[in-house]
């Protein structure tokens, strides 16, 4: 399997495939494609995940497509502007935010997870429930604006803006932890919380949040008295 990611504002990757290699996605996430390629669909990985999907905003059912001869070629495009990433699964497993996931080699497995801490969960940004790859192969991710790349040494912390945290290495701790002062609080305009990340290992941050953006987006509609 090759593939290349192309675009700028709104990406998609470019998938070229073996004779019976399989990628998955979501439902509608596949863009276009060459010959020779099958599609089916399967809750993937069984009820369980599939329901489990659900909950982290994704599809029950996932669309299967099979190359039946070498070089077919298949696209997958992100949903909203952004950036797409592409993580190997064989070096380690990805936690990242609900709805981030695009694509994934048939040897990638694709569950929900959630985190550890009441504090965390209530207050991170993303709630309890995030995704997680893991297996063997190549996963893709959509991140909301541009994608920023960390690699945390062990012990190293960085604080980010629950809004902005896209996608870590499984071996990253993930925490919040509140913004320290009053007048912080009230006037600074950054929430109560920042979310805490401690390495070792990568961590992928994202310069926009879309929820955020339609927050800002709803503002300047008007509305009827």
């Amino acid at each position: 399997m090759n593939y290349q990611i192309k675009g700028n504002v709104v990406p998609v990757v470019e998938v070229t495939l073996n004779s019976g290699e399989t990628m998955f996605t979501q439902s509608g996430g596949m863009a276009w494609q060459s010959e020779g390629i099958e599609m089916t669909t399967n809750a993937q990985g069984g009820l369980m995940k599939s329901l489990g999907r659900m909950f982290s905003g994704e599809s029950v059912f996932m669309a299967n497509y099979t190359a039946k001869k070498d070089g077919a070629m298949i696209a997958f495009n992100s949903t909203v502007p952004g950036s797409i990433i592409a993580v190997d699964c064989s070096q380690n497993s990805y936690v990242f935010q609900k709805r981030a996931f695009l694509a994934a080699q048939s040897t990638v497995n694709l569950e929900t997870t959630f985190t550890k801490k009441a504090g965390a969960g209530f207050f991170g940004g993303e709630g309890f429930i995030l995704q997680k790859v893991s297996g063997n192969g190549m996963a893709f991710l959509e991140i909301d604006g541009d994608a920023i790349p960390y690699d945390l040494a062990p012990g190293q912390v960085i604080k980010v803006d629950t809004g902005n945290v896209a996608a870590f290495e499984s071996t990253v701790s993930y925490d919040i932890e509140r913004i320290e002062g009053f007048k912080n609080i009230l006037l600074g305009g950054e929430g109560l919380f920042l979310t805490k990340l401690t390495g070792p290992g990568k961590v992928y941050l994202q310069s926009m949040s879309i929820s955020e953006l339609a927050g800002l987006i709803n503002s300047f509609i008007p509305t009827k008295n």
